[in-house]
């Protein structure tokens, strides 16, 4: 049986500006059509097209889980979420595709813990 990769992701539109929440399979994929206007309503509405946080499931239902899951968490613990490994906003779609045919690389740890709800 193939191991797969699942991705929760979250692209903003700039630093603490609008966000979108999404699960693909191919997050390179996924991002580049945020970046080139693919994605259909909210997404290009809004010009979410820069990749600040990311996190790998090996299964979808739990991919999806925690999509859904963080979609309904306020905004103020999306930002918290975002600025634990990615304090800068930084658009980390160009490390994704520094070095193509590698895997997907793991964010930095975050430097402390913060406690997110469920």
């Amino acid at each position: 049986m193939p191991d797969h990769s699942y991705w929760v992701y979250i692209v903003a539109s700039g630093p603490c500006g609008w966000l979108y929440v999404g699960v693909t399979n191919d997050l390179i994929r996924r991002i580049g059509e945020h970046k080139h206007g693919q994605i259909d309503g909210y997404s290009r509405e809004r010009g979410t097209d820069r990749l600040v946080w990311y996190e790998p499931h090996r299964y979808i239902d739990q991919a999806i889980l925690r999509e859904k899951r963080i979609k309904r968490w306020l905004r103020p613990w999306k930002f918290a979420l975002v600025e634990e490994s990615n304090p800068h906003w930084t658009d980390l779609y160009s490390d994704l595709i520094a070095t193509p045919g590698r895997p997907v690389p793991p964010m930095t740890p975050p430097p402390t813990s913060v406690t997110f709800p469920p």
